[in-house]
């Protein structure tokens, strides 16, 4: 199940209402102490030095526990309650440069900024510019409103546990938390909150999408209308395309303008390619369409725009809008039921609310909204770090998965393109949202599938593995051990 983002009172809360249902703090210490050893061994190879800071609160007895589990390191355990105590010898072994430094300093309880001497320990570590793993949340930082006690550790990776905690999903924090991985099951009652805000996990898409039918047949399994390409930006349409191979639909079929289809189409084989013309009527007997891909130079004609307009506000079949073509969007309703989805990033988003991307950026959930509001409440995935998926109102639910090699030209398109490829299908329409967190999850579950092995893959690469990550079997580091 998803879990709720929640602030640090009601973390409190769940705590106490654990140790009431008979849950013990030392049971809890030991399995995220086993968990945090878990994921440090996925950062490091054997034999490097890892650097344990525990404070005295239980975060640092998080770190102890976690000590114990790594016996094939050399391990350096540096009890820390006051930086100005042992400070020489702390800071003999970092200029051994660990590999990596678990940080158990403080935890979400820090309600006041840190003193100098704190201070200037947190910079020495961040200078060191070596890999970090915080438990729970980056030490310095305020856990509720993600701003920085004064100045905070940061962080590789943000290891938080129960669930995520509020400030850690906003821009302010990002620097400090770097990668944020949520720890659901470290021995606590069941969570007694629900939220509408979500942190989707792996495990909400075990035996998703459903296996197929024996006696299926390409018929079972939707036809797709793509429009897309122009002058310049032909290989967007091609990625695109084959974003949507991956979602397997039964009939690709990809439009595009005529001044590039002799350059889209020798690279096409499955997808049929045609040259898109003013009489094409679309939804037609597609049973989704996506436009927008490659349709960025200036001299795209006026009735492909018109025809985006009137696709979007009367086709019945599902319609996924990207890139130049939300420009073209009308601030009309469309059917009642029908499934529209618009895929952009801050930039496009800041256009359509007529505001800059940084405002967008500074409250995406709202934004989101906002946005999905003006365009007749469809959904929205708003990319980037920690990509959102949701609409106007109801739930919105926070990626976790995906890494900065997604910061490419052609992800998006080949995201675009997955999605609509699998909104195509009949049996995946009945629940869009599941879909579409499915498809931005697999997406950026690729990416950290191929970024584990190395960081110089391009899109081509995200293409040809696209889908292939199981949920169940999930358990990859974002990146190679250093």
């Amino acid at each position: 199940m998803p879990i709720p983002v929640i602030n640090v009172a009601q973390m409190r809360e769940w705590e106490k209402a654990s140790w009431e249902a008979g849950k013990t703090e030392s049971e809890v210490i030991m399995r995220v102490g086993q968990l945090v050893a878990r994921r440090a061994s996925q950062m490091v190879r054997p034999g490097q030095l890892v650097l344990v800071l525990a404070g005295k609160g239980n975060n640092g007895n998080d770190a102890r526990r976690a000590r114990e589990h790594l016996a094939d390191w050399p391990v350096y355990l540096q009890d820390v309650s006051n930086p100005q105590e042992g400070i020489s010898e702390l800071h003999q072994i970092l200029d051994q440069r660990p590999a990596l430094i678990i940080d158990g300093l403080f935890g979400i309880g820090i309600n006041r900024p840190l003193d100098e001497h704190w201070a200037a320990l947190i910079q020495r570590i961040n200078d060191l510019q070596t890999k970090v793993l915080s438990i729970d949340v980056p030490s310095g930082l305020n856990a509720d409103t993600g701003e920085p006690m004064g100045t905070a550790i940061r962080a590789s990776v943000t290891m938080t546990l129960g669930a995520p905690k509020q400030g850690l999903l906003l821009p302010s924090a990002w620097p400090y938390v770097g990668r944020l991985e949520v720890v659901p099951d470290i021995g606590l009652a069941k969570c007694p909150f629900t939220g509408e805000t979500n942190w989707t996990l792996p495990e909400d898409f075990n035996n998703f999408p459903p296996e197929r039918p024996a006696t299926a047949h390409k018929g079972n399994f939707g036809r797709i209308a793509i429009i897309a390409g122009s002058l310049g930006y032909h290989g967007a349409a091609v990625l695109a395309a084959r974003g949507a191979q991956r979602a397997q639909p039964g009939l690709i079929t990809l439009y595009t303008n005529e001044e590039v289809y002799h350059s889209i189409a020798p690279q096409l084989q499955a997808v049929m390619v045609s040259i898109w013309n003013s009489k094409l009527s679309l939804p037609g007997d597609f049973n989704a369409v996506l436009i927008g891909p490659g349709l960025a130079a200036g001299d795209i004609p006026d009735d492909m725009k018109m025809m985006t307009r009137h696709v979007w506000r009367d086709a019945a079949v599902p319609v996924v809008v990207d890139a130049s073509a939300l420009d073209w969007l009308p601030l009309a309703p469309f059917p009642k039921n029908a499934i529209r989805v618009i895929t952009p990033h801050p930039g496009e988003a800041s256009r359509i609310l007529r505001c800059s991307a940084k405002q967008v950026e500074a409250n995406r959930p709202n934004a989101l909204r906002e946005v999905s509001k003006r365009l007749g409440n469809c959904w929205v995935v708003l990319k980037g770090n920690q990509t959102l998926i949701g609409r106007s109102s109801g739930e919105i639910y926070v990626n976790p998965s995906g890494n900065p090699y997604l910061a490419q030209g052609g992800s998006g398109d080949a995201l675009s393109g997955y999605l609509a490829g699998l909104l195509a299908q009949p049996t995946l329409q009945v629940d869009p949202l599941k879909t579409l967190r499915y498809a931005v999850w697999q997406h950026g579950a690729t990416a950290d599938k191929l970024t584990a092995t190395r960081n110089n893959w391009i899109v081509e690469d995200l293409l040809k593995e696209l889908g292939s990550v199981v949920p169940e079997l999930q358990d990859l580091p974002p990146s190679k051990p250093s």
